[in-house]
Parts: structure tokens; sequence; C-alpha cells
């Protein structure tokens, strides 16, 4: 087939994004296709329709690639697409969404507020913080809403630190969440079609959070793939992933991030776009459940190839 591979593009993700789509790249050569490396800008449409792929891989990772814009376009274009449709990658990429989705579906995630920078700087937002912090006790979790690969995440150990991060957050979204901080081991659970693949435990090596350079620098965290768990334990992980797979109506693959503490399993985002990279989580679940990149690669389309577009469900056809 002939398969475009959209990576790059301009969110702060883009170094991310081009490693994950080379990888990409070099499996479907392996495997026979013909390859179109798209860096996705404004003449993406009109390579596509110059290229007019059989099917397009998504390797691009946050704003445009992750929230439903580039899934969009394809369904117009008509052309079948790697991942979750555009409203689940919409509901993924918004975290204050994702939550309420979740809570709604019975999905366990930590307790939270948001709010965007009109109310905290127009509304008098900031006069909630000691409320807030009351509530969600410390530390806490400060993120923007809309960002990946925990870019502008923020831990407050106590009230002095809650503005400096917040501050962060603003710089990264204009909607942002406090989010009661889970005590506990990080895992993350790949889901394939309909399958939870290995769990995978993150144990950063020099910080204490799974950071944006713990995450892609080689060597800065140990992995742990399959998990120590109990059976009990692996189960109630991985039927929480599923369960947020499903609530917020991803497709073809996707990632789920939990904390296991001891209240059990806590979902804190969903993936809808996850790396490829050579330390991405995903790949190394794949890797413990027998599959090689390459089939990886290969079985993520296969399933774009086999779901509906969410143009013709619109349509009625």
């Amino acid at each position: 087939m002939r398969v475009a591979v959209l990576k790059g593009g301009r969110s702060l993700e883009r170094g991310v994004s081009l490693r994950s789509g080379a990888r990409v790249e070099d499996a479907l050569d392996r495997l026979g296709h013909e390859v179109v490396a798209l860096d996705a800008g404004a003449d993406l449409v009109r390579r596509l329709e110059e290229s007019r792929p059989d099917a397009a891989f998504i390797a691009l990772h946050g704003p445009d690639g992750e929230d439903g814009t580039a899934q969009e376009l394809l369904e117009i274009l008509g052309i079948p697409y790697t991942g979750p449709g555009v409203m689940a990658c919409t509901r993924c990429m918004d975290k204050v969404i994702a939550k309420h989705e979740m809570r709604a579906a019975g999905v366990p995630t930590p307790d939270w507020f948001a709010f965007n920078e009109t109310a905290f700087r127009e509304l008098g937002a900031a006069e909630t913080l000691p409320a807030i912090e009351q509530r969600l006790g410390f530390p806490l979790v400060v993120k923007p809403a809309r960002q990946g690969s925990a870019l502008g995440v923020e831990f407050a150990a106590g009230a002095e630190r809650v503005p400096e991060a917040l501050l962060a957050a603003f710089s990264y979204d204009d909607r942002v969440l406090l989010e009661r901080y889970v005590s506990g081991r990080e895992l993350a659970v790949s889901v394939l079609g309909e399958e939870a693949l290995p769990v995978v435990e993150v144990i950063p090596r020099e910080t204490d959070a799974y950071d944006f350079a713990a995450r892609y620098e080689i060597g800065r965290t140990t992995f742990e793939c399959p998990a120590r768990l109990s059976e009990a334990e692996a189960e109630a992980v991985s039927g929480a992933a599923l369960d947020a797979y499903e609530a917020l109506g991803c497709a073809g693959f996707s990632r789920v991030d939990l904390m296991l503490g001891e209240e059990g399993p806590q979902v804190l985002e969903v993936n809808a776009v996850p790396g490829l990279t050579d330390t991405s989580l995903l790949p190394q679940a794949a890797e413990a459940a027998g599959l090689t990149f390459e089939r990886l690669v290969e079985r993520i389309i296969e399933l774009a190839l086999e779901r509906e577009p969410e143009a013709a469900i619109r349509d009625g056809e």
C-alpha cells in the first residue's frame, strides 16, 4: 500500500513526532509499503490530495495531531487513518473534558478542579485557591489542560508553590487543572484494538517525576514490562485502562496512564496518539506481548482500514 506518515507539525512535541514518524517509516519500508513522508504544514492537504495514499499513519503529537484537527481533514479527504477518531481525540486532548467523561462513566480518576485564564485574571478565581487546596490537599498537581509529554506539569508541595505552578501551566495553555496527587506506582497500559497489552511500570532515575526529559532521554528512566503486579492488581489496572479507553470512544490504539496507590488504580489521562520512539511505552508493551515493531505498525494500519469513517456515520451512510 501507499501509506502517508504524518509527522512533525508545529507543536512543542515536534521533535518527538519526527522521531516517531521516522521509526514508523522505517518499519513500513521493511514491510514493503510505499511510504509518503509528510511534515505537517500549510501544504498538508495539497500533498495528501496529490499523493492519494491508501492510508495515513498519524505520528503527530500534541495540538493539531492529537486533538482531532488532522483527523477531521483526513475524514474530509476520505483517507483512512490510524488511531482514534475526531471526537475521541478531542476528548483525550482536553484533560478536563476527559476527566468529566471518565468520572461520568465510573472510571476512577483523581479529584480535580479547573479554570481558564480569564477566570483567574478577571473573575477572581485566585480567591478559590484556599478552598481548592483544602479539598485536594498537598502535594497537588497543576497541569495545562491541553498538552502532552508532561509539558507544563508542576507539583506544588505547599500553598506557596501554587502560584508559580499556575504560571508555568498557563504558559502552555489558557486552561489549567489542579489535581489531587496520588502516591503510588506509575503505570501505563497500551490498548491495541480492544486488547490491553502488558502493563509498563515507569521508574524515573534522576527525577521524582516522569517529566519531558525523563520520557525521551535514554537512560533517564527505568521501564519494567511486564510490571511486577499481582494477578488481581494487573486485572484491576488493565480493566480501568480499558474502561477509560471505551469511555472516551477510542479506537485503533491509545495509551492510558495510571497511578496504582492504596485506593487501587487511578487513571490520569488517555493519550490518543502515543509516542513510538525508542523510549516510548507502547512499543515496549507490544514487544512484551510478542509483537515486533513492524507487526505493531502493520496491526495499527489494519485496524485503521477496518474502522468505519466518522464522516459516513454523521452522513447516515
